[in-house]
């Protein structure tokens, strides 16, 4: 696991600056603290920060072929690297390490761009051709590992993180307003887009390549399977196979040099990935969990049970609630952009646990999106279900009163409503933004961004801009409601899951690895037949069959809590006046993003239980201090935060 960087001067007689190229390494030092590597000929330029996983001795980046005329930086794993070396080797090539990145070179020899499809893992890389004058990169197949670019008409620049990109003197923060009907709806972005003019990602599962005039190239190498009708077998085949191939997923994922262990939140995920790896290795793992003062929101005792039926080496962090808001600048600064849930910060807790001893970690992430875990799932199919049913019996002038005697009036608390609102009786089952978008994802819908946003904010967006990447693949996608579903979230929710886990594990130097985002695993899973997957409101049912006799029934069948977190706890109180205050000061309004009226009745609504709007804040507070921390130069180490220079709890 590493960090890259690299640039292509396009100007005549531009060369590649070394020491800019460190400065730029020197932003991602936490991606890799054991090496640096520079390489800087000409036009061209790659550099690395390396966390030495794989090959120790000899593994050192950037890494050329045997006549110097190719150069690669990787950041990730490749799980195949043995079985291609051997191949590569049979074919001629000569190797002078035992590390994955150099076997990436050598098939770039002999497939050229088409050297992607042969690689097994989570990737990010970047190979100089110093023959034909071309920089060519590429991202794994599901966006496991980042990779962030900048083209202008003098320059190109890639790197592991936006902060990498923002280290070059010619490159200025700025915000791109024009996203922000995206963020405000979903807290993420779907697109190519970030939150910075100019700065672009590269979508998974694609390539790109830059010759020396600026001329860019890109291309999609893999996608999801299109459906092609249901698959053959009864459901013991579906059972047995995925856990087949689940095996030999935490198998190869278990490849290191390094001690290695397990996020354990005691959920049927990571503990199946727990005990998978505890069964290939026989012999007890390392396992880390984090929790919380607040019970209710703690998964620390469900991951002891799981622990101890184990064996497991076990290690617990508690988060309080001044850790969290003192960090929050902190974490911001990691991801780049505004943070989108809660629980990266207690992520970085527990990766920062895991790192006092190991520097790999395995984690469940992917499994929901693949197997159909979450509730949402099985909830807009029987809302869908319904609502046509509840169409055809009531008027349309009946509907219309009940849905605004739910959404509108003061008799009702809070929380009634919030469930209420998530059911047909509110949701317009006409319009798919509403019915899933806005029902399950969106903080603030378009209408209600209309009342937010200032009127110099709103003629900057337009119409449709907080949906249109999400529709986009949606329409793209095939099968049944729920296969299509599954395949939006995969490309977009699951997408900011993978860059929240990267971020964060990174930024406590630890490799994070997801067996259940196997290319192979995704689409095997992606053909199994629904009624497998899905039984009453609860989705996963093959995984849970699959590891049955590796896991206790409470352990497989317990309530998903889904990484929960106290936020909505601690918006009580001084709490709550304490970001009201931060969000109503004179620097904030003077971005005139928003209308202060609408703020200020947000957070009065949310005091007296009107309306919960725990999410919105959640928002609101994150741009804000993404301005503040990113934009702005503002201090963002967290003991700043401790010392009293910036404090958000009361």
């Amino acid at each position: 696991m590493c960090g890259i960087a690299g640039m292509l001067q396009l100007q005549p007689d531009a060369q590649a600056d070394s020491e800019v190229l460190r400065r730029m390494c020197a932003a991602m030092v936490h991606r890799g603290p054991d090496d640096e590597g520079i390489y800087a000929h000409g036009s061209a330029g790659l550099g690395v920060r390396r966390l030495s996983i794989i090959d120790l001795a000899t593994g050192h980046q950037p890494i050329s072929n045997e006549d110097g005329s190719l150069w690669i930086v990787l950041n990730g794993e490749i799980y195949n690297h043995c079985a291609l070396r051997e191949r590569l080797a049979a074919r001629g090539h000569r190797f002078r390490t035992r590390c994955d990145t150099e076997v990436i070179v050598h098939l770039y020899e002999e497939y050229g761009r088409d050297c992607v499809e042969h690689l097994h893992g989570m990737f990010a890389f970047a190979i100089w051709d110093e023959k034909k004058r071309v920089l060519f990169a590429a991202r794994d197949r599901l966006g496991i590992k980042p990779l962030y670019y900048r083209l202008t008409s003098h320059l190109f620049l890639l790197g592991s993180e936006i902060k990498v990109l923002l280290a070059h003197p010619d490159v200025q923060a700025e915000f791109r307003r024009d996203i922000l009907s995206e963020y405000l709806a979903f807290g993420y972005l779907s697109g190519p887009e970030t939150f910075y003019r100019e700065i672009n990602k590269l979508m998974p599962g694609h390539w790109l390549e830059i010759g020396k005039h600026g001329n860019l190239q890109s291309g999609q190498y893999w996608d999801l399977p299109v459906a092609e009708g249901e698959a053959v077998g009864d459901e013991s085949f579906f059972v047995q196979q995925y856990r087949s191939l689940l095996e030999e997923a935490v198998e190869s994922h278990l490849m290191s040099d390094v001690p290695l262990g397990v996020f354990l939140s005691g959920g049927v995920d990571s503990s199946a990935v727990a005990a998978l790896a505890t069964s290939i290795r026989k012999s007890p793992i390392e396992t880390f969990s984090v929790g919380y003062a607040e019970q209710h929101f703690s998964e620390l005792a469900q991951a002891r049970v799981v622990a101890k039926h184990l064996q497991s080496t076990h290690h617990e962090v508690l988060v309080s609630q001044k850790q969290f808001f003192d960090h929050l600048p902190k974490l911001i600064w990691q991801e780049d952009e505004p943070m989108a849930w809660p629980s990266s910060v207690a992520l970085y807790f527990v990766a920062r646990l895991a790192r006092e001893r190991v520097v790999v970690v395995l984690t469940g992430e992917g499994s929901d999106e693949t197997l159909a875990g979450y509730a949402r799932y099985s909830a807009t199919r029987r809302n869908f279900a319904l609502d046509r049913l509840y169409r055809g019996v009531v008027p349309a002038v009946l509907r219309k009163k009940i849905q605004e005697s739910i959404s509108e009036t003061s008799w009702m608390g809070s929380d009634p409503r919030r469930k209420l609102e998530h059911t047909f009786l509110v949701r317009n089952g006409e319009g798919w933004t509403s019915f899933y978008f806005d029902n399950f994802f969106s903080a603030f819908s378009e209408p209600e961004q209309a009342q937010l946003l200032s009127k110099d904010a709103l003629c900057e967006l337009e119409a449709g801009a907080s949906y249109r990447r999400v529709l986009g693949f949606w329409e793209q996608s095939s099968g049944s409601m729920l296969r299509c579903l599954l395949c939006t979230d995969i490309k977009t929710y699951l997408v900011e899951l993978l860059m929240k886990q990267d971020s964060m594990s990174m930024a406590a130097s630890v490799e994070s690895r997801v067996p259940f985002l196997d290319h192979k695993l995704v689409e095997f899973a992606l053909s199994i037949p629904e009624q497998f997957l899905v039984r009453g409101l609860a989705g996963k049912q093959v995984l849970k069959k699959a590891v049955s006799d590796l896991l206790p029934h409470s352990v497989l069948h317990r309530k998903k809590l889904g990484f929960p977190t106290p936020w909505a706890q601690w918006l009580m109180g001084r709490q709550l006046e304490t970001i009201q205050k931060l969000l109503m000061e004179k620097r904030s309004l003077d971005r005139n993003l928003f209308d202060p009226r609408a703020v200020e009745k947000l957070f009065n609504e949310h005091r007296t239980c009107t309306k919960d709007h725990k999410d919105r804040i959640w928002r609101l507070l994150n741009l804000e201090l993404w301005h503040r921390v990113c934009l702005e130069g503002d201090p963002h180490d967290a003991r700043s935060a401790e010392l009293g220079e910036r404090s958000f709890h009361a």
